[in-house]
């Protein structure tokens, strides 16, 4: 069977395969020039009309195709680049006093030449290229001859920098070739070694002794650089202005103040525009303060304007309640250091803590100021209450609250010390949170301990202002406590239990991956709540606790104090004010002492008597009408102490009620009764007018006759008693005063139907003789008498308002 050929297979008629045709392309592409195709039968080409209106029309723009170079048209791309190759320029090694880049130090071994046939280079000079290399490597051997060449010709000049002798101390010289001067720098020869030159160099005396005194010259230089150092921002000239030494040094002293003014205004004015990038001004205002002033340039300090310094702190005061930021700066960890953060971050890390430490040292100037007592004290003291109040949230909160109140512990009164009552009055009301009140409260507890409670009564006033438990919130029922819901979770055994029997828990079943996220987003809520700066009311009403702690340890030891002080009047004002937040555990205790301090005053009451009987203090005595008013003070804040929480408690407080029996008839010949205590403190905050006597009084009288539960009320005699020495003391009593007397006579008359009877002169509503001189309302036989003082006040008394609110209680009797 004769085979055919295959289609990918042709064979020729003789039998010999076709030639490849990949042959006459590698051909082509390997001679130098291409033909061109139709290059030779240009007229038998026929043109259209279109072709020829073209001609017509851009004939001279196409003449250029006349002129084109057939030849490089056609030539191939290997011809081509062995043109470029043949016409490539060369480049000229650039010439420049830099040793050769195949020159050698001594230490040859740590170069390589580059060729990789050759090793090592021998020394002799006799030995030549063709004995010591063989014909396979005589290309290589070429090539180092040139290099070696090259190398010959460089190596014939001296450098600049081989000229130059080198500088060597004279102790590494012996002492022979001391005075023999330097040697050159050693030559290196082609063949590699290294030659010594002969010649040497003497250096000047100047140049030894700069070489010997090279470490010692180290100090000296570093003094000399210290010395003109340039100045900074905060002391130097900048953008404009002079130098602050410069402003102050000025011989003209109204030159130098407007020059001061000037500059410390234009400061604050861009401090303010800009506070994150002015830093450095902030500085400089702040060099204006200072006492004395020194720069670099002028090591001698400058004494400063006084004037100067009460503009400056002025104005830093402005500038700091304006940039202040409303939260407390505090410093950076060691982590948060070590972190990195971004630029903008990093920034506003960095104005923080410079703002910080600013603003510490303006603080510290003050301070310094107020201590030594100088001029400029009370400037210092205004600008410490205003930062106080104004930025209360900012740290160096503590150290501002110690001045203000070791400012008022002394014994007298001053301006000063209405301006420091009044910042600590403001910063009570306006605290939120606690925290402020409870660091004052402990400063002054710590001050009047140590100080032996020898401070001014005004110094209390300023607590009776403390926002405590009262404004926690208000309660939602008066029959029934609030109850919190109590945040305890369920055990978790118990809280499976109830899912197993297919009960409801709090706690439901999480797995270890949502118990996981769980805490994450308690930490992020956390990290929240931080941030949005609420007021959390458990921490707040810690905060009081701890603070009422404080505060009635400091009136139970004014109280208990065996020595009386004049601080006594304040601490009673201030028990019976937050008598409903003392612990119901200590009552006992506390009207106990209470009653040793109305007896004490007895005591010395009637020892005063008793020394002189022959001139008795009389009723204007300025230490009768103290101890009257000590008593009332007393009785009042024990009935204040019951009247709240000791509601529930079975106490007797008959000896409150005798005693305030008692100085009935000594209240009813003050002549001041309705006059407020004196106040010398004149504060600007409003509140409450402190109480006057009577109104002490009468406080102390609707307490003593409102019943705390029905079995409580008072007894008849107790109250004929009390409306009997009452409508006494009117008669002598201004008429605003007598006035409130028989309106509470009225309300005792309309409580106990028996006291009507009093009223009539003709009628006796009991047997005996009235006793006016004792002191015991239940010895005193009150319905053996009448209330006859009632129709002489509402017949013959000189004020109208008097006679007719007693004639109304005649009337409703009749």
């Amino acid at each position: 069977m004769v085979q055919r050929p295959t289609k990918k297979r042709k064979v020729a008629e003789d039998g010999k395969p076709a030639k490849a045709k990949t042959k006459g392309k590698e051909r082509a592409w390997d001679k130098p020039t291409i033909e061109i195709p139709n290059q030779g039968n240009e007229d038998d080409v026929e043109l259209s009309d279109e072709d020829l209106d073209l001609l017509e029309e851009y004939g001279p723009a196409v003449s250029f195709l006349k002129t084109l170079d057939e030849k490089g048209i056609a030539r191939s791309k290997k011809e081509t680049e062995r043109l470029r190759q043949m016409n490539k320029p060369v480049r000229k090694p650039v010439e420049d006093d830099l040793p050769s880049i195949h020159s050698h130090d001594e230490d040859e071994d740590g170069w390589s030449s580059g060729a990789s046939g050759l090793e090592d280079i021998s020394a002799d000079e006799d030995i030549s290229d063709d004995e010591a290399f063989s014909e396979a490597e005589s290309s290589a051997s070429a090539v180092d001859k040139r290099r070696r060449k090259r190398k010959e010709d460089s190596d014939e000049e001296e450098l600049p920098f081989e000229t130059q002798p080198r500088k060597r101390r004279p102790s590494w010289e012996p002492e022979s070739d001391k005075e023999k001067g330097i040697e050159r720098l050693p030559i290196k020869l082609a063949d590699g070694r290294i030659q010594k030159s002969g010649s040497k160099v003497f250096l000047d005396d100047d140049e030894e002794s700069g070489l010997e005194s090279d470490e010692e010259s180290q100090p000296d230089e570093a003094v000399e650089a210290a010395r003109h150092r340039v100045e900074d921002v905060s002391t130097g000239a900048r953008f404009g202005r002079p130098a602050v030494v410069d402003v102050i040094s000025q011989k003209s002293r109204k030159a130098r103040i407007q020059g001061a003014k000037e500059q410390i205004g234009g400061l604050c004015q861009e401090i303010l525009g800009d506070p994150e990038n002015s830093l450095g001004l902030l500085r400089r205002l702040h060099t204006f303060s200072l006492p004395e002033i020194s720069t670099p340039t002028h090591p001698e300090p400058v004494p400063n304007d006084p004037v100067i310094r009460k503009l400056t702190m002025l104005s830093q005061l402005a500038v700091f309640k304006d940039i202040i930021p409303g939260y407390r700066i505090r410093p950076l960890t060691d982590k948060e250091k070590a972190e990195k953060v971004s630029q903008m971050v990093q920034r506003t890390r960095d104005w923080e803590q410079g703002l910080v430490s600013v603003y510490q040292s303006y603080l510290r100037g003050l301070e310094a100021e107020l201590k030594a007592k100088t001029e400029l004290a009370e400037t210092a003291l205004h600008c410490m209450c205003t930062l106080l109040v104004e930025v209360t949230h900012f740290n160096f909160r503590v150290n501002l609250m110690s001045s203000i109140v070791a400012a008022l512990s002394r014994k007298s009164w001053n301006k000063s010390s209405d301006l420091c009552l009044d910042t600590l009055i403001k910063v009570f009301r306006a605290d939120n949170t606690g925290e402020a009140s409870l660091e004052i409260v402990r400063l002054l507890n710590r001050m009047i301990k140590e100080r032996k409670y020898n401070v001014h009564p005004e110094v209390l006033s300023c607590l009776l202002h403390l926002r405590l438990k009262t404004e926690l919130g208000v309660r939602a029922s008066e029959s029934k406590a609030d109850k919190e819901p109590s945040g305890k979770p369920m055990a978790k055994g118990r809280a499976a239990a109830r899912r197993a029997k297919g009960k409801k828990t709090d706690q439901p079943h999480l797995s270890k991956k949502a118990k996981k996220v769980m805490r994450e987003r308690k930490e992020i809520e956390k990290e929240m709540h931080e941030a949005a700066a609420e007021v959390d009311k458990e921490e707040r009403a810690t905060r009081h606790t701890e603070t009422l702690k404080l505060l009635f340890v400091l009136y139970f030891s004014i109280l208990k104090n065996p020595r009386p002080t004049p601080l006594l009047p304040s601490a009673l004002r201030g028990i019976a004010k937050f008598a409903h937040l003392v612990n119901i555990d200590f009552f006992k205790d506390l009207l106990q002492v209470l009653k040793n301090l109305m007896a004490r005053d007895a005591e010395e009451h009637a020892e005063g008597d008793g020394d002189a009987p022959a001139s008795a203090p009389g009723p204007h005595d300025a230490s009768n009408i103290a101890t009257v008013q000590h008593q009332l003070l007393c009785i009042v804040t024990a009935f204040e102490l019951l009247s709240g929480q000791g509601e529930a408690l079975d106490i007797d407080l008959s000896d409150f009620i005798n005693r305030l029996y008692a100085i009935l008839p000594q209240l009813a010949l003050m002549p001041d009764v309705e006059a407020p205590p004196p106040n010398q403190a004149k504060v600007s905050v409003r509140g409450p007018p402190p109480p006057s006597t009577a109104d002490v009084l009468f406080r102390a009288l609707h307490l003593a006759f409102t019943p705390r539960s029905s079995a409580a009320a008072a007894p008849p005699w107790r109250s004929a008693a009390f409306a009997k020495r009452l409508l006494s003391a009117a008669l002598q009593w201004p008429p605003a005063t007598a006035v409130r007397a028989i309106e509470l006579v009225a309300e005792l008359v309309e409580r106990d139907p028996k006291l009507e009877a009093l009223l009539s002169t003709e009628d006796r509503a009991g047997n005996g003789v009235y006793r006016p001189d004792l002191d015991d309302p239940q010895l005193s036989n009150p319905f053996g008498t009448s209330f006859y003082e009632l129709h002489t006040l509402a017949a013959r008394h000189w004020a109208e308002q008097v006679r007719v609110a007693a004639g109304k209680l005649l009337d409703s009797s009749s």
